[in-house]
């Protein structure tokens, strides 16, 4: 697939292969996770760094997985696909469920073809509630039922999130407090749990043990300073309009967009269904731009809180290393084994 392994001196050589003795452990297999938020140069880095050392990607995303859904998921483009293997990505269509439970038994047949294949797993994404399913297995409570799921979709979307927020408020108010009216998706989640087992979802305990029988995990959290990284968020933004967002939407609309919550209430596409939903005069247009602007700014500002909780991230910021620098303090780190 046009992977390179690294040339640099810096790079130690793979032993040879060895017979292990009865008494000796396997070595745990490196996954390089690479964060941040959004439009920190994430993708951009995780080729180069592919290139280097053999590397598959799996995207931690959940939108990504969904065909068609390109421009504003910033998905890697065919060319990129055909350079370095991707995973997760243009998986299922709009109409077919994806949720956390299938992302967390996707990534874990994904680690192990990669690795089979004697190639390096990077997990690229910016998002911590599949970034913490990857390293800590999945959540705890009940399998989702379709039924009272599909019960819940349809009380989102006709009474909206704001009052399923506040049932959940009411339900469980310490879990409440840890999202907003925002997290459609994890409102629906919970209020499921709450049906299923009759428990708050704040009584069920979080996975705190790394999923490290197999995997030595190696992560980084790259970003830029509020200031830049705003700049560089609106001018997606705008890059995505250019490109034809609106287009897309208004396409993905005819194929089921609206009846998927998870894809609907994505970033961009709900602000596009919003304008189109209006009367698309010059004002709509501006409002539709400066909204999507804000919830991607606001995006990137959960991104952080999220980041600095979870201790496992090493923090690169992209204006003070140049990409070759970056890269370089990467794979000094990956080549040194645990000691």
């Amino acid at each position: 697939m046009g992977k390179s392994r690294r040339k640099s001196a810096a790079i130690v050589a793979k032993p040879a292969p060895c017979t292990l003795s009865l008494l000796e452990k396997p070595k745990k297999r490196k996954v390089l996770v690479i964060g941040g938020p959004t439009a920190s140069g994430k993708s951009k880095l995780s080729l180069e760094l592919a290139q280097l050392i053999g590397g598959e990607i799996l995207s931690v995303d959940s939108c990504q997985v969904y065909r068609g859904m390109d421009i504003g998921t910033a998905k890697p483009t065919a060319e990129e696909r055909s350079l370095i293997t991707h995973h997760l990505v243009d998986v299922c269509d709009l109409t077919a469920p994806y949720n956390v439970a299938h992302f967390c038994s996707d990534a874990k047949k994904a680690l192990h073809e990669i690795i089979a294949r004697d190639n390096v797993p990077i997990a690229v994404g910016g998002s911590g509630f599949y970034l913490r399913t990857l390293l800590y297995g999945p959540p705890s409570g009940p399998p989702s039922h379709p039924e009272i799921r599909a019960k819940l979709e349809q009380q989102i979307n006709e009474l909206g999130a704001e009052v399923l927020y506040e049932r959940l408020q009411i339900l469980d108010p310490t879990y409440a407090a840890t999202i907003s009216e925002r997290d459609r998706h994890k409102i629906v989640r919970a209020l499921e749990i709450i049906a299923l087992s009759e428990k708050k979802v704040s009584e069920f305990p979080k996975s705190a043990s790394l999923q490290e029988e197999e995997y030595d995990f190696r992560c980084w959290f790259i970003y830029y300073p509020r200031e830049e990284l705003y700049r560089r968020i609106e001018t997606r933004c705008d890059e995505m309009i250019a490109q034809g967002l609106i287009e897309e939407v208004s396409s993905l609309e005819k194929v089921g967009l609206r009846e998927n919550s998870t894809a609907a209430g994505a970033i961009g596409y709900r602000q596009t269904l919003q304008y189109l939903d209006s009367g698309k005069t010059k004002e709509d247009l501006a409002n539709f731009i400066s909204l999507f602007k804000r919830a991607s700014r606001h995006c990137a500002k959960k991104q952080f809180t999220w980041f600095r909780k979870e201790p496992l991230f090493r923090w690169l910021n992209c204006q003070t290393y140049s990409q070759n620098e970056l890269i370089e303090i990467i794979l000094r780190d990956f080549e040194q084994d645990d000691s």
